[in-house]
């Protein structure tokens, strides 16, 4: 009750007393009225302890404050913040990317090679086996993403739409003396491309294509990507190619990725392998290349999909983060692995499941350290009797170490370690079998400086030691030009003196240097 309704109660009191007061004025002694003046000014001061009491309890309230207005926004109008977000009714979708381009000189070390075994027994690698410059358009792409909202549904509708940005190199099929594929890496969606429903109390349910979780699990413990000596050129690379068997995307998958439950989420992905062969000899219905990479016949096979081609993939991670460590744990599988064209005759028991598994962690020290570790076992099965021509089963490690150098440099160091695999089918320059020398070892040092939130520039080196029957390359798992073991020689033997190609040399000592820019937004 504010004052000026206690000033009205107690005027309308006054007033009515007055009015009884002069009514009854005539018939009364004067003590009589003395007496009831006497009562109603008591009744007068009663009331108006009372109003002040009420007033006082209200003023100590706090104001009651008005409703806020519904939130309104015109429809695209930009979301305040960082990067480029626009509103729209229910939803948001945003734009972002990264560009990310350098200038290399790498090496195969293969100049000085002269071949003691093998079908090219006393022959040497054809072409420039030296250093070579190169413009490189490494881990660039572009893409939208956003959500919105389905009213009383109880979740989001999500999507996202991804593409490879070929910058310093024109979009097409890839093709080379060695790997030919029909893929447009840079055409529209070419990349992580998917829709879906998400909650978050329970997670979200996507379809499309992404990075499988074995390969999403461990990424921030590699300081390199996009790099000369990115992880990739070992890790989860099972013969040493330029194809990353398990650090892959999954196409036509289906995926469910948890909510973070008290520093705990589950990643878990499915890709049905779509092949009407029971061999996975065809290419996946849906699909313009044999799953796994490439084209039936790439590189000089034979003309169907028998050089990794498989069927359903499964995979999982679960991963613990809270504050400064991370550690994860990874499994995937790939049923029925058509490599029969490692062999001189076709043998349906090498068709066969490959899996791999890995654990990681990673601490970052208050010292600006932050230190990383991954052990992963690759397996191939094979009966006994292919054991011999089994080079996709084998352990491997990476340790990393990144130190900040004040708030805007940093510079890391990286080693991954391929060891022996049962057995080899045999390059160009070596004759394969069980036992053989094939392990290798991959180092890399890289220096970052991050000129502001989105720009960067890094200049790195890297070095990739084969065994003598190994021949992992130098910068696969996302660059836009690799270092491989393939010499200079062309398929087709009628123009070419050195045809006859690809010409695979095991053992070669890669190594280069690379200064690049890199902007995010």
């Amino acid at each position: 009750m504010s004052n000026m309704t206690m000033r009205r109660a107690l005027a309308l009191v006054l007033g009515v007393s007055c009015i009884g007061f002069a009514s009854s004025a005539g018939a009364q002694t004067s003590q009589d009225m003395k007496q009831q003046i006497d009562a109603l000014q008591k009744q007068i001061e009663t009331l108006r302890a009372d109003l002040n009491h009420i007033s006082a309890q209200q003023n100590a309230q706090p104001p009651v404050a008005a409703a806020a207005p519904a939130a309104n926004h015109d429809f695209l109008e930009r979301k305040s913040g960082d990067g480029l977000t626009l509103l729209t009714r229910g939803g948001e979708i945003t734009l972002y990317g990264n560009a990310d381009l350098s200038i290399d000189e790498t090496t195969k070390g293969l100049s000085n090679m002269v071949a003691t075994h093998g079908a090219a027994d006393g022959s040497r690698p054809a072409g420039n086996m030296g250093y070579l410059p190169a413009v490189s358009s490494n881990n660039s792409y572009i893409g939208l993403r956003g959500f919105q909202s389905l009213g009383d549904f109880p979740a989001k509708f999500v999507y996202q739409f991804e593409t490879q940005i070929d910058v310093s190199a024109t979009s097409g099929t890839g093709d080379t003396n060695s790997n030919q594929s029909n893929a447009v890496k840079g055409g529209l969606t070419s990349r992580n491309t998917f829709i879906g429903l998400a909650n978050e109390h329970y997670g979200a349910f996507k379809i499309g294509k992404t990075d499988a979780p074995y390969k999403t699990s461990t990424a921030s413990m590699n300081p390199f990507t996009g790099m000369l000596g990115d992880y990739a050129v070992v890790m989860g690379n099972t013969g040493g190619d330029n194809r990353v068997e398990f650090g892959t995307r999954m196409d036509h998958a289906i995926w469910y990725e948890s909510p973070n439950m008290s520093g705990f989420t589950v990643n878990a992905l499915v890709s049905p392998g779509q092949n009407r062969a029971d061999d996975n000899s065809n290419i996946a219905s849906g699909e313009s290349d044999c799953t796994g990479g490439n084209i039936p016949g790439s590189g000089g096979t034979p003309v169907a999909c028998n050089d990794g081609s498989f069927g359903t993939a499964y995979s999982a991670s679960l991963n613990y983060r809270k504050g400064p460590l991370l550690v994860t744990a990874a499994y995937e599988l790939h049923k029925n692995v058509n490599r029969t064209s490692d062999l001189a005759a076709f043998d349906p028991n090498d068709v066969a499941n490959e899996t791999a598994a890995k654990i990681g962690i990673q601490y970052a020290f208050a010292t600006g350290t932050t230190v990383s570790a991954i052990y992963e076992n690759l397996k191939r099965k094979v009966p006994d009797s292919l054991m011999f021509q089994n080079e996709r089963q084998r352990s491997g490690t990476w340790l990393a170490v990144t130190q900040t150098l004040g708030a805007k440099d940093n510079i890391s160091f990286g080693w991954a370690h391929g060891g022996n695999t049962p057995g080899d089918p045999g390059q160009h320059n070596t004759d394969g079998g069980a036992n053989t020398p094939n392990g290798v070892n991959m180092y890399a040092l890289a220096w970052k400086h991050q000129v502001d939130k989105q720009f960067s520039i890094y200049a790195d080196y890297a070095l990739t030691l084969n065994g003598a029957d190994a021949h992992y390359d130098l910068g696969a798992g996302g660059r836009g030009v690799t270092t491989d073991c393939h010499d200079g020689s062309n398929p087709d033997v009628g123009f070419d003196p050195n045809g006859g190609a690809p010409h695979c040399w095991a053992g070669g000592r890669l190594q280069g240097i690379s200064l690049g820019m890199r902007y995010t937004f």
